[in-house]
């Protein structure tokens, strides 16, 4: 029985394959050592929102979808009629608080003045109730003396009743004076009372004008922000706002993509993070430029994976439970050492594959 040729074709093919079989496992296993990768990666950079802080009916538009912007340019204009009216009457309400101001300085002035001269009032009230009070000493002794006389019969009824009509006399002219005197006291007290009402009453206006002069503020600011402006340097994203247009205080109408910074979030499954550290070097490669690498470090680690960020985050104690490989977000900062003409060609949302250099 003649024994069958071998295939020698086949045996060396199979060799072959064998191998580059094993070369390919050997360098991927060695590969793996010092590597971890993901393709669960995206191109970030900070996304500015344009967020008015007024209300208002827009009157123009100065840019275009996707324009590039300086900080400070002109975005849209909010129709400002009615803040220019408001920050009007805010001026008229800061003069009439100045006014009532005046007013109340005038008042404290004028009290202050009839207090001196009440002051003034009593002292003389004070001198003219001594001087009356010698006048009445003298006529009683006068008095005594002629009443002596009277009934000794050295004086006439005539003389003895003039001695008693000046003590008399002299007795009202102190009571006069004494009455005018309480008179003038109580008039001070009136007009002290009158003072302090119109010191608090400047104190009020005081603080009426610090109102009025915030209300200004404000009104002025409010009218200010009737200008929306790029608050960086960048592109807009689609605009979908017209003239007419009513917008609120706090509503989200585009974006500016600010290009002066960019990363990679890649969402590594826990199991690769054990090698992993910030600072390792970075392989980037972006779906959309397959022929160009970009360079970075792995910057910062997240907190928690992604799934506890979500809107309903998973809760393992209720139901069937079902272990799942956790990811978690990796910033990747891009080093300075790329072509920054073609870091600016990134944009956010782009989908990269990460090379981490563990070793």
């Amino acid at each position: 029985m003649e024994k069958k040729p071998s295939n020698k074709k086949f045996i060396i093919v199979l060799g072959t394959l064998v191998i580059l079989g094993s070369v390919y496992g050997i360098f991927k296993y060695m590969h793996a050592q010092a590597h971890e990768e993901t393709d669960d990666a995206q191109i970030e950079k900070n996304m500015n929102p344009i967020i008015p802080r007024v209300s208002g009916y827009i009157a123009k538009v100065y840019v275009k979808d996707n324009d590039f912007v300086k900080k400070g340019d002109t975005l849209f204009v909010i129709d400002n009629k009615d803040y220019m009216v408001r920050v009007e009457e805010a001026k008229a309400a800061l003069i009439s608080a100045e006014s009532a101001f005046e007013v109340s300085k005038a008042d404290v002035s004028a009290s202050a003045a009839n207090i001196s001269i009440s002051d003034a009032t009593i002292q003389s009230n004070v001198g003219n109730i001594d001087a009356a009070k010698i006048r009445l000493g003298r006529a009683k002794n006068d008095f005594e003396r002629y009443e002596n006389l009277y009934k000794n019969h050295s004086i006439t009824k005539q003389q003895y009743e003039q001695a008693l009509a000046a003590k008399q006399e002299a007795e009202k002219q102190v009571e006069v004076l004494q009455q005018q005197r309480n008179a003038s006291a109580h008039q001070r007290e009136a007009v002290v009372s009158k003072t302090n009402v119109a010191n608090k009453q400047t104190s009020v206006a005081a603080a009426n004008i610090k109102k009025a002069q915030a209300s200004l503020e404000a009104a002025e600011l409010n009218l200010g922000y009737t200008v929306v402006t790029a608050a960086i340097d960048g592109q807009v994203s689609n605009i979908d706002i017209q003239p007419g247009q009513m917008v609120q205080p706090g509503q989200s109408l585009f974006y500016i993509i600010n290009n002066q910074e960019t990363w990679v979030v890649a969402n590594f499954k826990e199991t690769q993070l054990n090698k992993m550290r910030e600072g390792q070097k970075v392989i980037i490669v972006v779906d959309a430029y397959p022929d160009t690498k970009f360079e970075g470090e792995v910057n910062s680690f997240s907190p928690a994976t992604g799934a506890r960020f979500s809107i309903l985050p998973p809760d393992n104690a209720t139901g069937n439970f079902v272990k799942t490989i956790q990811r978690l977000p990796v910033k990747i900062k891009l080093t300075p050492s790329n072509d920054p003409e073609k870091v600016k060609l990134l944009r956010p949302g782009m989908n990269v594959e990460v090379d981490v250099h563990v070793k």
